[in-house]
């Protein structure tokens, strides 16, 4: 019995150096990123432990500053869920230095761009005129517009931030910033409701002799779903009444668009994108017009998100066809691959599938094109992609079963249905990793970060691509010849430091922390 005393004694005596540890790894961790990594408060993806090289999507200049997701912004959420956890003020201020960088790189209409570079204009205009526009399978960063985007949820992700880090403390150094965001979301919106991919408008720019796609309304990455989720956040936790008419009417907007944006039977889906006269239209070379199933998956749902906030019959009206149409489009067996059952990309009138393929070596020689022949698919754009038709249909069925009755007060919106702004932000959305806390907190290295292995490397920019095709076979690859600045796996065994690597363990252990309901400082 004295021994398993003794044992248990040392047990219960051992929890809290455990819990200490953690604390202190995180502290560690984090002081490395925002005192070592971090450029003025701002972030790039991945860098050499050197500095030599680092990575946003694209190769980046030391100066430059990665707002697309997981970027910077997502850093600053870590941050204030970390704060969350632990109330200490070390990470709150390690979000301030975030913001600073935001505010720092957000454009006067209050958009952000993928990026910024805090060297300035010309410096930004330099990279894209070098690695920029010689990423051949990158055509959104083949030009400097100028302006901002709402693509990749950059735009989404820094403005919810800078929601979140003004509500905290209700500071008004952050209100102006946040109030601009919210203006460029309002402003930004058509009459049908819907956005433009990049804002404010700028002179229209051809990439391979396709139209600029960059006004047209677009569903494509969430734009528009974003967008109204960002609204809806502000309604619901802003108490302004300055803001509420026109928050309200614009998140009914956006959500009208859906519906009327929707092509008739027998196709009834949504293209990635709309022309301003409300027809589907083509993007990036690669993205012809065609109906997305991705975009009519993704629009189903939130059809069903919108009944839910309104009781409004409207947003269910037609989704049981488009269920039907959607399964009747599985591909056959023998294209079906790793559990990808669906076309991604439909002909408008004929139905069929469309496939991706390219010729050529890069960006001066190269081209893609779009036939019905699988064979020799475009890897970094599959032709074919996962749907689960089955849960799709049983999510419908399961909103029919819990009708939704609006009161007769307000009929159009039930405030009470908006989603909350989260307490945890990256905790909610973000995977922790796989390894015991221990194995955690003792793989810090004496540096300060968690190595990780470099899973995508680029070619460094050695002048214009060429115009003359080079031997080999670029069809399936991720990156073609030397000239190409497109990322691509890496093959070697590379350690870097990675935003990603801290995110997933700083998720799990704070995830650890807060069920120990560790004391807050």
């Amino acid at each position: 019995m004295s021994v398993i005393f003794l044992l248990t004694q040392k047990a219960i005596a051992a929890q809290p150096v455990k819990e200490q540890s953690v604390i202190d790894t995180m502290r560690r961790a984090t002081s490395f990123m925002t005192e070592t990594v971090s450029y003025q408060g701002g972030y790039v993806w991945s860098y050499l432990p050197d500095f030599s090289r680092r990575w946003g999507e694209m190769e980046a200049k030391p100066t430059m500053v990665w707002v697309q997701p997981p970027g910077t912004a997502t850093m600053g959420h870590l941050y204030l869920d970390a704060y969350h956890v632990t109330q200490d003020e070390f990470y709150y201020q390690a979000a301030q230095q975030v913001a600073s960088a935001l505010i720092k790189g957000q454009h006067p209409s209050g958009g952000w761009n993928y990026m910024f570079d805090l060297a300035g204009e010309e410096s930004l205009k330099q990279w894209y005129q070098t690695i920029g526009s010689n990423g051949w399978r990158l055509e959104e960063f083949h030009h400097y517009y100028g302006n901002a985007t709402f693509d990749d949820a950059g735009t989404y992700d820094a403005s919810v931030f800078l929601l979140r880090l003004y509500l905290e403390k209700n500071d008004q150094q952050y209100k102006t910033p946040l109030y601009k965001a919210i203006d460029f979301v309002l402003d930004s919106q058509y009459e049908i409701g819907g956005w433009p991919q990049r804002y404010p408008p700028m002179p229209e720019h051809s990439v391979k002799g396709q139209p600029d796609y960059s006004r047209d309304i677009t569903f494509n990455d969430d734009v528009a779903i974003n967008n109204m989720q960002f609204l809806q956040y502000c309604l619901q936790s802003l108490d302004d009444p300055s803001l509420k008419k026109r928050l309200t009417s614009a998140i009914h907007q956006g959500m009208d668009a859906f519906v009327k944006l929707k092509l008739p039977a027998p196709q009834p889906g949504w293209a990635l994108q709309y022309s301003h006269d409300l027809k589907p239209a083509s993007a990036r070379s690669y993205e012809p017009l065609s109906i997305s199933v991705g975009a009519t998956v993704n629009n189903l749902k939130s059809l069903m998100q919108f009944y839910h906030l309104t009781g409004d019959n409207k947003y269910l009206a037609g989704i049981a066809a488009t269920i039907d149409w959607l399964d009747a489009l599985r591909l056959p067996a023998e294209l079906i691959r790793d559990g990808r059952t669906h076309p991604r990309m439909v002909e408008i009138g004929t139905g069929k599938t469309l496939f991706l393929h390219r010729r050529g070596s890069n960006v001066n020689n190269g081209e893609y094109f779009i036939d019905y022949d699988p064979a020799f698919q475009v890897a970094h754009y599959p032709s074919i992609g996962r749907v689960n038709v089955d849960e799709l249909r049983q999510q419908y069925l399961a909103t029919l079963d819990k009708p939704i009755i609006p009161p007769t007060t307000q009929p159009r919106l039930l405030l009470d249905n908006l989603p909350a702004l989260p307490r945890f932000f990256v905790l909610n959305e973000f995977t922790g990793s796989k390894q015991s806390i221990d194995a955690i907190v003792s793989s810090l290295n004496s540096q300060g970060f968690w190595p990780s292995k470099l899973d995508f490397t680029t070619n460094p920019y050695i002048g214009p691509a060429n115009l003359e095709v080079v031997s080999g076979d670029y069809r399936t690859t991720f990156v073609g010849d030397k000239y190409d600045t497109s990322p691509y796996p890496s093959e070697e065994s590379v350690i870097v430091i990675t935003l990603k690597e801290y995110l997933k363990n700083m998720v799990t252990l704070l995830n650890y922390l807060e069920q120990k309901n560790v004391p807050k400082h």
